[in-house]
């Protein structure tokens, strides 16, 4: 049986598509559809982990990713 990670997914339009970026590994796909990009990391992703070496993943890998909306000054 495979193991599974939960991972962030950062998804924003970009001219008439989607990209899409996983910031723990800095990796990064796109689509045309959110559901498309998302879909091309999830399989990105899974490649990268298929690929990689231990020593790789350990070294790229960031565990420490916040995601937060904030409100700032403007104009």
């Amino acid at each position: 049986m495979k193991q599974t990670k939960q991972l962030t997914v950062i998804i924003e339009r970009e001219g008439d598509g989607y990209v899409s970026l996983c910031p723990e590994l800095d990796i990064a796909s796109q689509g045309e559809t959110v559901e498309e990009a998302k879909s091309n990391l999830i399989e990105a992703l899974e490649l990268f982990f298929e690929t990689a070496n231990t020593s790789e993943i350990e070294r790229r890998l960031n565990n420490e990713v916040f995601v937060e909306r904030v409100e700032v000054k403007i104009g």
